[in-house]
Order: structure tokens, then C-alpha cells, then sequence
């Protein structure tokens, strides 16, 4: 299956429900009003992307409209479409530049953190990288289980210490293998927390001092998971995340099982986050480098 072929199967719910919806609501109409932006509007909302960002799409369309003496409905979604890749797109791709260059997955429990990172683990290993995964979170046995796990299946090594032991001991001694033994990324695990749980925070932030104590002319990256079928309260997350983190980019998981894919627009906008992995199912090659434009084509791709 190519590329395009699994980003337009994984976001297959979110385009029966936002995407087709506003298709079949633009083909209702025979000129562009303001009763077409109305109900573009309300299916954005609808569609979780967030009224500020309903609201700045929109004023973006009707601009576009204008300058460009566009009459036709039919028009609306290449213009719909370019527009939305034109929000996404920007600060993709992960800062890899230095050896070894540093990985802090974050997030609250049941996102899919532990997947996300043997995912990103074989992704790495596939492509030459030499990878050592940091268990760092110590306060669930069965983490660092599964972590083995994808070290096995994905050819990296892993540095962990009994259960209970401090997150940050494991990432100084991750950092300290990686130097020694010539790795490319330390992909770091860490405990699902909270945003408004304050020790757990300091306890991220202490881990992220340590980085940039032991690794500070490393590149570094803190990916904050977030489950797309939490809507609008993923936004709330990595709003307060990014007030507590230096969180440097999303990882949005569980495309695939939600139509409330359009929250990825939410994040983008109101946040500045910008989105580097999307999930789109079980696989270890279903995580996917985010891509702005086939990601706006197959959410407004017409159904099969």
C-alpha cells in the first residue's frame, strides 16, 4: 500500500464525517454567499477543527473569492484544500542534525506514547540509524516490558533500571551509552502525567534539564502524543503541556479510529504546534511522517 493510499485509509472516518459532509453541502449550492460560509463554518466547527480556526479558514476563503472572481461552489474545495495544507504545513520534519540527537516522548496516559516510540524506533533502525530507547517510565513494569519488545523487534538497544527508579537516572545513563557506544537518537519514554498533576511536571522538567545538562549542543526534540478521538481536549492539553514543557512537536495517534480528525487544524493554529507523525493504525509503519499536503488531499478526497 503507498503512502497517500494509507494517510487517505486511516483518515477515512474523520472524512466520511467532515469531509464528505462538506462536499455534499458545497455541491447544494449554486453561488457562493454568505450562507455557504455559514454552513462551511458550522461543519468546521462541527468537525473539531475549533471556531478560531472555522473562523480564520473561512475569512481566508472569502478573501480568496473575491480577489479571484470565483463564482463556482464547485471551486470552493481545491481552494478549501490548499488552504488547510497551507495551515499544517511548516516544521515537519525531526531535528536529527547532531550524534546523538535526543527524543523526549510526552503525554498523558492512553495516548500511545511507549507505541509511539518503538514505532519511531523501527522507523529510525529501517533507515540505518543506530538507536538507544531510554525506559524512563519507571512507575509501570509493563512499559518497560513492551518496550523490550520493540527494541527486539526494531534492532535498538534500550537502557532501563528496576521499577520505581528516578526517570531522570535513566536518561542521564541514556545519554552517557549513546556518546559511548556511537548511537544516532535517544528515544526517551516517560510516565503518562497529568498536565495539572505538579510533581509529575517537575518531574519532566527535571528529566529535560538533565538533557540539556548532559546533551546541550544535541539536537532535542520533546513530542507531545495526543489521541485524536479526544477532540477539543487535545487541544486543552497541549496547551497546557506547552506551558510546562518545551514541547517542540505533535504526534497526533488513533487517526484511524475517530472522525475527529480536524483537531489536527486546532493544534496547529492555536498553538503553533507543528504536527510531525500522524497514526493511522496498528502497524509498526502506520505511524507516518506528517505530510500538510496529502494530508488536506485525502481528507477531501471523494469517497470510494
Amino acid at each position: 500500500m503507498g503512502l497517500f493510499s494509507k494517510i487517505r485509509d486511516g483518515l477515512k472516518k474523520t472524512r466520511e464525517s467532515m469531509g464528505a459532509s462538506m462536499n455534499s453541502m458545497l455541491h447544494s449550492f449554486t453561488r457562493i454567499d454568505d450562507d455557504l460560509f455559514e454552513s462551511l463554518e458550522e461543519l468546521l466547527v462541527m468537525g473539531d477543527v475549533g471556531v478560531p480556526t472555522a473562523e480564520r479558514i473561512c475569512a481566508d476563503l472569502k478573501k480568496q473569492v473575491k480577489e479571484r472572481g470565483v463564482t463556482d461552489p464547485a471551486q470552493i474545495t481545491g481552494m478549501l484544500k490548499k488552504t488547510v495544507a497551507d495551515i499544517l504545513r511548516g516544521g515537519e520534519e525531526l531535528d536529527l542534525s547532531t550524534k546523538p540527537s535526543i527524543v523526549l516522548v510526552v503525554g498523558v496516559n492512553g495516548v500511545g506514547k511507549t507505541t509511539t516510540v518503538g514505532k519511531l524506533a523501527a522507523m529510525l533502525t529501517g533507515r540505518g540509524k543506530k538507536v538507544i530507547l531510554a525506559a524512563a517510565d519507571t512507575f509501570r513494569a509493563a512499559a518497560t516490558e513492551q518496550l523490550e519488545v520493540w527494541a527486539r523487534r526494531s534492532g535498538a538497544e534500550m537502557v532501563s533500571q528496576s521499577p520505581g527508579s528516578d526517570p531522570a537516572s535513566v536518561v542521564f545513563d541514556s545519554i552517557a551509552a549513546a556518546k559511548a557506544r556511537g548511537a544516532d537518537v535517544v528515544l526517551c519514554d516517560t510516565a503518562g502525567r497529568l498536565h495539572n498533576k505538579k510533581n509529575l511536571m517537575d518531574e519532566l522538567a527535571k528529566i529535560d534539564r538533565v538533557i540539556r545538562r548532559e546533551a546541550p549542543d544535541c539536537a532535542q526534540e520533546v513530542l507531545l502524543v495526543l489521541d485524536a478521538a479526544t477532540g477539543q481536549n487535545a487541544v486543552n492539553q497541549a496547551r497546557e503541556f506547552k506551558a510546562s514543557a518545551p514541547v517542540t512537536g505533535i504526534v497526533l495517534t488513533k487517526l484511524d479510529g475517530t472522525p475527529r480528525g480536524g483537531v489536527i487544524l486546532a493544534i496547529r493554529e492555536e498553538l503553533g504546534l507543528p504536527v510531525k507523525f500522524i497514526g493511522v493504525g496498528e502497524q509498526a509503519d502506520d505511524l507516518q511522517p506528517f505530510d500538510a499536503d496529502q494530508f488536506a488531499e485525502a481528507l477531501f478526497a471523494e469517497q470510494e
